[in-house]
């Protein structure tokens, strides 16, 4: 068992999760890729080892559970733990929208993937978390997901009725607050970041942040020290309202 710490991140085979691998190398540690494709796996960690970074993929898809149960096990017989989880596979859906017309098909792959699968691999991983002496899950929301964002006239944010995704991510904040509780006791901290507008192929390249940027605040509570906060829902620009 190695003494670098060890790092899974979902969906990170590209974007904001291939960004956070390699910061999270950089930072010296052990990153796992988790990716549905074993070739885009390859050849996401093909290219970070072209930049320095020592990586591995492993296949896990969130609808999937016997890939999660498999990449679980395979987790503990190389490293037999997990110090950070990253939880950060989603995906979004063009027949989304308002509540009056989405798709109720579209809708209900969004929740299958962003929360239900979110919750699968989280209880799939965390006997390999509590092996740790520190660990850290970050759950990759959005100000999307929260309720009083979505009922702000004055957001930024308030006309973005999408409500498979928002209602994902509010979903995937309550799983949070409630882990959170519930391991209050233990050595593991959960958190809900949301790392902004970032320009990935989930934004259709709209936003306005690099994926460097944006991977920066999910990458710092995947790192927090002894002192760490739990339960909390952050954005760049500090606390965000559930």
């Amino acid at each position: 068992m190695t003494d670098m710490r060890i790092a899974l991140v979902t969906g990170a085979n590209k974007g904001i999760g291939l960004e956070i691998a390699r910061q999270l190398a950089e930072a010296g540690v052990s990153v796992i890729i988790g990716t549905r494709d074993p070739q885009r796996g390859r050849a996401a960690t093909d290219d970070l080892a072209a930049r320095g970074c020592e990586v591995e993929a492993i296949r896990i898809d969130l609808d999937d559970g016997d890939s999660i149960l498999a990449a679980a096990e395979t987790i503990r017989a190389r490293h037999g733990r997990l110090d950070i989880l990253v939880n950060n596979a989603g995906i979004v859906g063009s027949e989304d929208g308002p509540p009056s017309s989405a798709s109720p098909e579209a809708v209900r792959r969004i929740m299958a993937t962003n929360f239900i699968g979110t919750l699968a691999v989280t209880q799939a991983m965390l006997p390999l978390l509590r092996r740790s002496s520190a660990g850290r899950i970050v759950n990759l929301s959005s100000s999307l997901g929260s309720l009083a964002v979505n009922g702000d006239p004055t957001s930024p944010y308030y006309s973005a009725r999408l409500i498979g995704y928002n209602a994902s991510k509010a979903a995937l904040n309550m799983l949070t607050v409630q882990l959170a509780e519930e391991l209050r006791d233990t050595a593991i901290v959960v958190n809900s970041v949301s790392p902004g507008y970032v320009r990935t192929d989930l934004t259709g390249q709209t936003g306005f942040m690099t994926p460097e940027e944006g991977a920066r605040l999910p990458v710092r509570y995947a790192l927090l020290g002894k002192d760490a906060v739990s339960g909390r829902f952050l954005e760049p620009d500090g606390e965000t309202p559930w």
